[in-house]
């Protein structure tokens, strides 16, 4: 076979070649482009942290302003809290105070009127009196013809109405 009898004369050759290409291989992509790879990786991963950092601050800054949000609520509500509880309070004390002086207006009216009630009551009872007094002596001359005085007839029929 001829193709192997040239081996040993071209091997020399080819492994000179390939030494060279995995030294310019080497030296091209090892030396020079990993670097630039390594360094672009480490500004990536660097502008990860950074960015992580970042969030993480923004984070501790928004569960700041949370807790004071949420401060300021129940502060807020508390305030509420108290003043419609005043409010309360205040509206019930005039309440109380326009029906207690409702009470009194009634009372009041209600004594008044009582009064006038009796008081009709009694001129009522004055009239029936005199009345019935004045027809006693009307039926004592009438039927009996007996002359009764006024005074003597008032007297008889208060006893009546006295029992």
């Amino acid at each position: 076979m001829p193709q192997l009898s040239q081996l040993s004369d071209v091997a020399l050759s080819q492994l000179f070649w390939l030494l060279l290409v995995l030294g310019f291989i080497y030296f091209a992509i090892g030396r020079n482009m990993v670097p630039k790879i390594q360094s672009t990786v480490d500004a990536r991963d660097q502008h990860i942290a950074d960015n992580l950092a970042a969030a993480d601050r923004a984070r501790t800054e928004a569960d700041a302003i949370e807790k004071a949000y949420r401060a300021r609520m129940d502060e807020s509500r508390l305030d509420a809290a108290t003043r419609t509880a005043a409010v309360k309070q205040k509206a019930s004390i005039a309440a109380e105070k326009r029906v207690s002086e409702a009470g009194e207006a009634i009372a009041a009216t209600s004594a008044e009127a009582e009064a006038r009630i009796r008081a009709s009551r009694a001129a009522a009872a004055a009239g029936i009196q005199a009345t019935a007094a004045e027809l006693a002596q009307d039926i004592a001359d009438k039927l009996a013809g007996v002359t009764v005085s006024k005074a003597q007839a008032v007297e008889a029929v208060k006893v009546s109405f006295h029992g």
